[in-house]
């Protein structure tokens, strides 16, 4: 989930995808269509919070997936540090800033430099082949990898 303000009024846009662009220092890419209100808040303003939802945020998800006019009615979140939404249960949250915008097609690609992250345990939300759901990880696997 993407997540911006304008004049103190939240907006927000499911994303397909995000990726990690670098380690150090922390940055990620997003792509945004040029349609989207979120993409021109962004633009605007030059930062952005990435909220990673947990396995229980699939109505979430497909709530900021519509043309809701007020996304956030009913939405429970708070500003952090950097003054973006974050929002609530979610598994993590990356405050960014735009160092970089690039054209692709009918997107806007942002490069952005995560100035405050903060994680939970929690478990992931996933989409597959057009549903939200969990991820499935083999424990005895997982052990063995850490051994």
């Amino acid at each position: 989930m993407i997540t911006a303000c304008a004049n103190e009024q939240p907006v927000g846009t499911t994303a397909s995808a995000l990726c990690s662009l670098s380690l150090e220092p922390p940055m990620v890419v997003v792509c945004m269509n040029k349609t989207s209100q979120t993409r021109a808040v962004i633009d605007a303003a030059g930062q952005f919070a990435v909220n990673i939802l947990s396995e229980t945020q699939g109505a979430l998800a497909q709530h900021f997936a519509t043309k809701h006019p007020n996304k956030f009615a009913d939405v429970s979140f708070q500003v952090g540090p950097f003054g973006q939404p974050l929002l609530e249960d979610a598994l993590a949250h990356l405050e960014c800033r735009v160092t970089e915008r690039l054209t692709g097609g009918t997107h806007t690609v942002f490069l952005a430099e995560v100035h405050s992250a903060t994680a939970w345990s929690r478990n992931p939300l996933a989409y597959f082949r057009g549903r939200y759901g969990r991820v499935n990880l083999d424990e005895a696997a997982d052990a063995q990898t850490r051994s």
